[in-house]
């Protein structure tokens, strides 16, 4: 695992910061090295012990792994005849541990009769298998999440890959149906399912963001026609960018402090660029200023942002997988602001070609107070775990 820092001149520097952002280390931890693909991962509290846990989605099994150990638990095996795909994992009733739904039934070729999705009720020892319960679904059922909602409690929100009956190399059909599910009090009886968005097309990641002052999550949404942000309190879609990479994959927002919200994106989707995009100034429109950070990934598929280093600004978390490359170093890059404008970045290397990234995430795994890093690899077949052990020599 290197350290080693490559330094990016974007732009003339603006404004420069009193001193320069530390570099990070990082100790990488096996998880697991029996992974067959770890399409999605999430990190919550399973058991209640006030740790944060693993849980992932690998092709056959639905799992999760106890901090601080790191034993595999099996949650859920063989839910459909095809793969598992993602999964969402959130404290939603306030008893200290996690509710869980999962997506399965992973085929993105077949838009019109693939996809499930079930919530998984825990057993009294939550080590056990676990009961699915088969939730309505979309095809192509790809991503999902716990959401907020206008009273403050979550929701279910799943965004498939394709619009019904799409075609899936273009994506040219009907609008994916940006699907939200709200619990009942009895979670086997039918829960309530409604339509969010089905204006866009070829969707491939979200990420909830609080975008304004009310208690509801916003979506910050990426796909074939750019970055959008939907309101579900609201009508319609606010477009962020265009397709100008080709369109999105990953999707994440970030901030370099009180007011300076930035958007990172991966374009096109498995692709080679990690890209910034900075809002307008003050009360002008338009779309976003893009700025390309890095154009090196090799089919790039993970993404984060967090502040890693402390600093009161977040960092860039990006994971490549260079699927069907064998030949072609797979990894996991840091990148920090140079300045407050984010005009200047550092990159640093977390892990240099053990991590065929599919997904990772942030968390604090070892309550020290630092950001941590988890990542699931494809053809690594690996988790890992990547403490964050503060400022390198």
């Amino acid at each position: 695992m290197g350290t080693r820092s490559i330094m990016l001149l974007l732009l003339p520097l603006c404004v420069a910061w009193t001193a320069e952002p530390p570099v990070p280390t990082f100790k990488a931890i096996d998880v697991d090295t029996d992974v067959k693909i770890g399409y999605g991962l999430a990190v919550a509290d399973v058991n209640g012990d006030k740790k944060p846990d693993i849980l992932l989605a690998d092709k056959n099994l639905i799992v999760w792994y106890e901090n601080p150990t790191w034993t595999k638990h099996i949650m859920a095996e063989n839910l459909t005849q095809h793969d598992h795909v993602c999964i969402a994992a959130q404290d939603i009733d306030g008893d200290g541990k996690c509710e869980v739904a999962v997506g399965a039934g992973w085929n993105p070729s077949d838009t019109t009769g693939s996809g499930a999705v079930f919530y998984l009720i825990s057993p009294a020892d939550r080590t056990q298998r676990w009961e699915p319960v088969t939730l309505p679904h979309e095809p192509t059922v790809h991503r999902m999440r716990w959401v907020k909602n206008a009273d403050g409690k979550h929701d279910l929100v799943m965004v498939p890959l394709h619009g019904r009956g799409n075609k899936p190399m273009t994506g040219e059909g009907v609008g994916v149906k940006i699907i939200r599910y709200r619990m009942p009090a009895d979670v086997k009886q039918p829960w309530t399912v409604d339509v969010l968005d089905e204006s866009l097309h070829k969707t491939h990641n979200f990420d909830p963001v609080a975008w304004d002052a009310d208690p509801a999550h916003e979506l910050l949404i990426g796909g074939m026609e750019g970055v959008f942000l939907l309101d579900p309190g609201a009508t319609g879609m606010t477009q962020l960018s265009g397709n100008e990479g080709g369109g999105v994959g990953e999707v994440r927002a970030g901030s370099l402090g009180v007011g300076k919200r930035f958007v990172t994106t991966i374009e096109p989707m498995h692709g080679n660029k990690l890209v910034l995009h900075r809002p307008p100034a003050a009360g002008a429109a338009g779309l976003w200023t893009r700025t390309v950070l890095d154009e090196t990934l090799v089919d790039g598929h993970a993404l984060a942002c967090g502040d890693l280093l402390g600093t009161g600004s977040n960092q860039i978390v990006v994971g490549w997988r260079a699927m069907n490359k064998p030949n072609v170093k797979v990894g996991i890059k840091l990148f920090t602001a140079m300045d407050a404008d984010g005009t200047q970045w550092r990159q640093t290397v977390i892990d240099d070609n053990t991590m065929a990234c599919e997904d990772l995430c942030l968390a604090d795994f070892n309550g020290d107070g630092k950001l941590d890093i988890v990542a699931a690899g494809r053809a690594t077949k690996n988790v890992k775990v990547y403490l964050n052990q503060g400022v390198g020599p």
